[in-house]
């Protein structure tokens, strides 16, 4: 630790955002960045504690006092290389990780833990700027093939460590471009898609196939797939939305969160969509239904939008301010969040449920809510309306943002026979399915999750399938 009095002497300091008057003009990303003496002032606040409770919550298991200490010193080179020794993008999970290390640093206690993302992601933009980063073409290939359906997080982690192992990796894409939900899913202004492909020219220079446009299961059979290749990677995943099963659902102008943010992301890729098929907020009074991030992203691309108004709703109710005494640290808080995009202007409600959706000539024009209270009941929380507390809120524009029960079945996951679990996800048991030579990574086994989790599932998926291939 080379400052060892620098949680005492060194102040708390985040990067911030750019002025709101500023950023909803735009989609760059949002997050600004410290000059280089205060950020290395700010890895000086790492206390080096005997147990890194970091560490200890971080899913890719990253060496967080390691690097900080790196940083401090000015080693940008040591501390990217012990950065990526357990995580494949730092560049991602330093721009969209919600930080659950943060949330167990040590000095999270008295609420001053140290800015480590923010400090993951300039080591990151440090080492690609002093030429750091560089391709790593295996020298020796094992004759091996492996596919990986799925260009996520998960899907892209497990490629790189298979294809540095020398197996001859092949990832498969059902959209245009690569990266799945970080690539359509999450809007520019949080992780400008430059981030993504300046990585891919890595993987591509090192030796992985990408094959975009392909849905496995339709394009090619799963009976090919395991025909052609050793071992098989589902990274799919978890894409099939929660729906609303009220009256009204099938409205013009009520749409899934995916459905719009995907959208917009490929406006500002460049292409062009008809009217008839723009889901466009401008103007209009949009109600989000749904208070996770997504919704948050909903909120923030309506803005940019230039939406009339944007209302979001939450079934559950507020979550407090500070740590309840049933929820200590180093655990995860659930207290309230407020993101960049909250603070650009919205209405934010909880403990509302949606009756019904209302419209006029077949256009959604408002949703019935009413007020809602949890009570537990035989050990679970049930939830019960307030009787005389129902109320309209007007709506142009209904997004629907209330997460993903489970990866899509039909098709490739059908068609390989894979078995499921209770919650329809694919059963995977250390990322090994119920089918021969094909494993599971990421959301599709685990259900809808972080980024950092997707990262370390890929990861091991990885190790699993290296095992399996060199067995023989």
């Amino acid at each position: 630790m080379g400052n060892p009095k620098g949680f005492i002497e060194i102040p708390k300091k985040e990067s911030g955002y750019r002025p709101v008057k500023e950023r909803i003009y735009d989609f760059g990303e949002v997050e600004q960045t410290l000059n280089e003496k205060d950020r290395k002032d700010q890895a000086s606040r790492c206390m080096d504690c005997g147990i890194p409770f970091c560490h200890w919550a971080c899913p890719v298991t990253s060496k967080i006092p390691e690097w900080q200490d790196a940083i401090y010193l000015g080693k940008w080179e040591e501390a990217y290389d012990i950065l990526s020794s357990t995580n494949s993008f730092p560049e991602f999970t330093g721009r969209v990780c919600p930080a659950p290390c943060e949330k167990s640093c040590v000095l999270a206690i008295h609420e001053e833990s140290v800015t480590i993302r923010e400090n993951e992601a300039s080591v990151v933009e440090q080492a690609f700027d002093r030429g750091y980063v560089q391709a790593r073409v295996p020298e020796v290939r094992t004759g091996k093939k492996v596919a990986v359906i799925g260009s996520g997080p998960a899907g892209m982690s497990a490629a790189d460590v298979l294809n540095q192992a020398g197996h001859s990796v092949t990832v498969f894409e059902q959209d245009d471009a690569i990266g799945g939900l970080l690539r359509y899913g999450i809007p520019d202004f949080k992780l400008n898609k430059n981030v993504i492909d300046r990585r891919l020219e890595l993987f591509v220079t090192e030796g992985i196939d990408f094959k975009t446009n392909t849905t496995v299961g339709k394009d090619i059979t799963p009976e090919q797939l395991l025909k052609d290749y050793d071992a098989v990677c589902l990274a799919v995943g978890a894409m099939q939305p929660r729906d609303l099963v009220v009256e009204g659902r099938d409205l013009e102008g009520v749409h899934f969160a995916m459905d719009f943010l995907k959208q917009q992301n490929k406006v500002n890729r460049g292409e062009v969509f008809s009217d008839e098929e723009r889901i466009l907020a401008k103007d209009k009074k949009v109600l989000v239904i749904g208070g996770g991030d997504t919704g948050s992203d909903c909120v923030g691309t309506s803005i940019r939008q230039k939406a009339a108004s944007v209302t979001q709703i939450e079934i559950l109710p507020k979550p407090p301010e500070k740590r309840a005494d049933t929820n200590p640290w180093p655990y995860w808080p659930n207290t309230l969040r407020t993101s960049s995009s909250h603070l650009e202007g919205c209405e934010r409600r909880w403990a509302l449920a949606t009756k019904r959706l209302i419209g006029k000539e077949g256009r959604v024009t408002g949703a019935e809510v009413v007020e809602v209270v949890w009570e537990k009941i035989d050990g679970r929380f049930q939830m019960k309306e307030i009787p005389g507390t129902e109320e309209l809120i007007e709506a142009d524009l209904v997004l629907l943002s209330m997460g993903f029960v489970s990866p899509v079945h039909e098709g490739l996951l059908d068609g390989l026979g894979v078995e499921y679990d209770e919650r329809g996800n694919v059963k995977a048991v250390t990322n090994t399915t119920s089918v021969d030579k094909v494993f599971a990574a990421g959301d599709v086994a685990r259900g809808a999750s972080l980024v950092v989790h997707a990262i370390r599932s890929g990861r091991d998926a990885a190790g699993k399938i290296n095992e399996y291939l060199m067995q023989d």
